[in-house]
């Protein structure tokens, strides 16, 4: 085991806490809460925590060029902000099925933003990859699952990992230069008992972290797949991970508590809130999403 004891650092008590991103730049992490339609941006050195209502559910926000941010909403992607609170349209996203929402993204070593939607009722397969590069969304080679998770890239970036998450199934795909996906293949399996794999996150030796919705806690799997650490959180909603800190060791996890019965809540007081533990492997810094060609 190489890493420390999670602790609650924010309380915040989400109702469904997602998108963790360090900003290197502001030394802030960026994260959401999707139901109740919240951005937050925390400052470790200070405490602080500020947050902004959004028009639409939000899925996650992430740095740009120009020092600018993206939110995914279930709208579509916008430019946000943070000094007044302004959302600006840029780009619609599965307009024609108004059932869905945007769920998870990261941005490749290239600058490209990939992000996942899904069915908001979770019934439907209608949750689709997309990439958004140079101005222009197309949708990546992935089948169509209920709800996207990720994805995620190896540090190479020639690796895309997609998650199914209600099939409990994480893949791995090829990336070829101009962005085409291609030969999936099973990355690795999380049984029904052991919570379903949720946002994932890949670190600086290549290995894939993986919150675990029911699951009480993240894995670790090294590039080959196999299982290598289980780091055990006192909440069961572990959504997602992002690495911070100056030297990219801090890891900040968001959880939720979409789903938790009263009597569970009574047993889970830090449901829903940021929590924060050490490793000795360090992560990536996230890429800005090049808007421009």
């Amino acid at each position: 085991m190489e890493s420390g004891v999670p602790t609650s650092l924010c309380s915040v008590g989400a109702m469904l806490g997602e998108g963790p991103c360090w900003s290197a730049a502001e030394q802030k992490l960026w994260f959401v809460d999707i139901k109740r339609q919240i951005l937050h941006r925390f400052a470790p050195a200070t405490g602080m925590l500020e947050s902004w209502l959004a028009p639409a559910q939000p899925g996650w926000v992430l740095p740009a060029t120009g020092d600018r941010l993206v939110a995914g909403l279930q709208t579509g992607l916008h430019l946000f902000s943070p000094e007044d609170g302004r959302f600006t349209p840029l780009e619609p996203a599965a307009a024609d099925l108004p059932g869905n929402r945007l769920n998870d993204a990261t941005v490749d070593p290239l600058g490209r933003l990939w992000f996942g939607t899904m069915d908001d009722a979770e019934e439907r397969p209608t949750g689709r990859v997309y990439r958004y590069a140079g101005g222009h969304l197309s949708a990546a080679e992935i089948a169509p699952t209920i709800i996207t998770n990720g994805p995620a890239f190896s540090p190479d970036g020639r690796t895309l990992y997609h998650v199914d998450t209600l099939a409990g199934t994480i893949y791995a795909l090829d990336v070829a230069s101009d962005g085409t996906v291609s030969r999936p293949r099973l990355f690795a399996q999380v049984p029904p008992a052991d919570g379903y794999p949720d946002g994932p996150t890949v670190d600086s030796e290549g290995c894939l972290w993986i919150g675990l919705f029911g699951g009480w806690g993240v894995r670790r799997y090294a590039p080959d797949g196999r299982l290598l650490d289980f780091v055990r959180f006192p909440v069961a909603n572990v959504t997602k991970i992002a690495f911070g800190g100056e030297d990219f060791r801090t890891v900040y996890a968001t959880t939720a508590r979409k789903g938790l019965s009263d009597a569970d809540l009574r047993d889970q007081p830090l449901a829903g809130n940021l929590f924060t533990f050490r490793v000795a492997t360090p992560g990536l810094a996230m890429p800005p999403i090049k808007l421009e060609n």
